[in-house]
Order: structure tokens, then C-alpha cells, then sequence
């Protein structure tokens, strides 16, 4: 509230997370006693948020007990669907999952509040799939890349975002495995700016519009008068 900010970036905490994968099978009970806890531990933090207007923006994240919006919904569940329970929407993170980061989009749009422009690429080979076999980065079927060198469609986010009205910041993240970070840096900003796009205030056809005339349209319907 004192820094004049009306988001703030966070992560979950990672009760659940060593027990992501159900084998052995995983007790009964024990993901929602994590999940309880989360909320209980996060409440009386969400409230204050709430207090000071500000939304408090959970990165999807692997390795945090949010990591997809299945676990986001359970978490949120567990808050009573509180206002200030929300996304920083990172596509990169989705790329890595193999989750649909445009659908993500559209099932959350009321719930993301931040961004980060983050690219990423998914190779798998006959060796390694989704957990790369704790390979460095470099070698990792799933890996972040400069903006513009992964996978990532973001014309297509760009699109979504600007007709979701989303009005916060497009916020550069680079962790590429290859590229120099400078080069990086003044690539993404470019990049960002060229993706931002400026929504019209008209549509395109507005120029043939004839008014508004209920005799005329019932006339086109040939559905005749009152």
C-alpha cells in the first residue's frame, strides 16, 4: 500500500509439493490437510491485502503447491473464493506442464492480475519428458528460452489480454539457458512493446453503419409490422 502498488507478486509455499506424484499412494486426507493449512496460513494475509487493496498474486509455479489451475482452484476453495486471491499468469511455467496456456487464459481471465513474458520450449526425446532427469538446463527437454526463441504464441496471449481489458504490467522475466542477459533484456523490451497491442475504440465496419430503424429491420426480416 505505501509503494502505491495494487498487485503483489508472491508464491504459494509448497506443503504438498513432495508428494506431487501419487506413488506410493499418497494417505488419505493428506492433500487437503495441506491445503487447509495453506489457507490458514494465507487468510489472515489475504484479509489484510484486502484491507489495503491489494491482490495478492500467486505465480503458478512447479515446485509450489500451486503449479496449475486445478491447485489453484483448490486453493481458492479453501479461501472462499476471496477477492484478493489471484494469478500471475506465466506462460512459461504451462509450456514446461503441457498445460493449454491459451485456455488458461480464458477460464482465469477474472483472476490473473499480473504477467510475466516469459518464453519457454518443450522437446521431449526417448530419454526425457516433463522431469528432464534432473539434467542442467542446457540439456533439458523442457527449458526457458529469450522472448521470441520458445514456443510460446504470444500474439495470441497479446490478443487475449487486450480483449480481457487486462490493464497491468506486461513484465519481462529471462532465464534463457543460451542467450547473454543483455542481449536479452533489450530484445524482450522491444519485443514486449512490439506485442502490446492498442485497442481500438471503433470497430473496423463502422463506416457502413446505417442506425438504428425497427421498421427497416423488420422490413430485411419481411416479418411486417406490428
Amino acid at each position: 500500500m505505501h509503494m502505491g502498488i495494487g498487485q503483489h507478486a508472491t508464491f504459494s509455499g509448497a506443503l504438498a509439493w513432495p508428494y506431487v506424484y501419487p506413488w506410493p499412494q499418497r494417505p488419505e486426507g493428506l492433500i487437503n490437510t495441506a491445503f487447509a493449512e495453506l489457507a490458514k496460513r494465507w487468510g489472515p494475509i489475504l484479509d489484510h491485502a484486502n484491507t489495503c487493496g491489494v491482490d495478492i498474486c500467486y505465480e503458478i509455479h512447479p515446485g509450489e503447491d500451486l503449479h496449475d489451475g486445478a491447485t489453484f482452484e483448490m486453493f481458492l476453495d479453501k479461501v472462499h473464493n476471496h477477492p484478493r486471491c489471484n494469478m500471475l499468469y506465466d506462460p512459461s511455467h504451462y509450456v514446461l506442464q503441457c498445460l493449454d496456456y491459451l485456455d488458461n487464459i480464458d477460464i482465469y481471465k477474472d483472476r490473473i492480475k499480473m504477467f510475466h513474458v516469459k518464453d519457454a520450449e518443450f522437446n521431449p526425446t526417448g530419454r526425457q519428458g516433463v522431469y528432464s532427469g534432473y539434467q542442467p538446463w542446457v540439456d533439458r527437454a523442457g527449458r526457458f528460452r529469450s522472448l521470441g526463441d520458445g514456443q510460446v504464441d504470444f500474439g495470441a496471449i497479446f490478443s487475449k489480454m487486450a480483449a480481457n481489458d487486462f490493464d497491468g504490467w506486461a513484465v519481462v522475466e529471462w532465464e534463457c539457458c543460451l542467450k547473454h542477459p543483455e542481449d536479452g533484456a533489450r530484445e524482450g523490451a522491444r519485443f514486449v512493446t512490439d506485442h502490446i497491442i492498442r485497442v481500438t475504440e471503433k470497430a473496423f465496419d463502422d463506416f457502413a453503419d446505417g442506425g438504428t430503424d425497427d421498421a427497416m429491420n423488420r422490413k430485411m426480416l419481411g416479418i411486417g409490422a406490428h
